[in-house]
């Protein structure tokens, strides 16, 4: 993807906005979600960023939002969070609190989905896996573990759960009490190796250090 202009990012960010028509707010989310990491284009990830992108994608997480958009924005922050230069905007926007509420039993699996990612992705910082754990995300989490959820829902709670417990003695006390160790041996017993048993493997092993 070549860099986008400043023009195209002020419409970019304009189509999120809650005048612009459903279909503009869909393509706006689906472009952003869909930014490439490597190379040259994560620069258009600082840009999205820098443009204003991030308050209006958290505003869409809100409960006015229907499912698809929540799914949609929560994919995009995820995306725009693999970059490490917006990680502290989107925290300081209120995301956090948000996705944590779209991991409930409540939402629909593409939109746990997408929460559980983008909660994983901030979870890439020592503060952040303090803000996380405190915004009450280990249970949901360890909630979509479970063989009721999709595959990719419980592979993204599994890798939300590993970034959490990544060196923090206290979140691995906090998942263990939340009852995710039966569900974490469960899922590395069930399948062939994958993603998933990966990320169960990884987090069960902070309990034997």
């Amino acid at each position: 993807m070549p860099p986008l202009a400043r023009r195209d990012l002020r419409n970019l960010v304009r189509q999120l906005g809650a005048t612009a028509r459903p279909s503009q707010q869909r393509k706006a989310l689906a472009t952003i979600a869909s930014v490439p990491v490597c190379g040259e284009d994560r620069d258009n990830l600082v840009a999205i960023a820098a443009a204003g992108a991030i308050p209006p994608l958290v505003q869409l997480l809100r409960g006015g939002s229907s499912a698809e958009v929540q799914a949609i924005a929560a994919a995009a922050l995820s995306n725009l969070a693999r970059h490490c230069g917006n990680v502290s905007g989107i925290v300081a926007a209120g995301a956090i609190p948000l996705l944590v509420q779209l991991l409930g039993t409540g939402s629909l699996a593409d939109v746990q989905e997408f929460a559980a990612t983008a909660l994983g992705n901030l979870a890439r910082t020592e503060d952040n896996q303090v803000v996380i754990a405190a915004a009450g995300a280990i249970p949901p989490l360890v909630q979509l573990l479970g063989s009721g959820c999709r595959p990719d829902v419980r592979e993204k709670a599994a890798a939300a759960l590993r970034e959490l417990a990544f060196e923090s003695p206290a979140n691995v006390v906090i998942i263990a009490a939340a009852g995710a160790i039966p569900p974490l041996v469960q899922l590395l017993e069930s399948a062939s190796p994958g993603p998933t048993q990966l990320h169960a493997a990884a987090t069960l092993s902070y309990y034997r250090r």
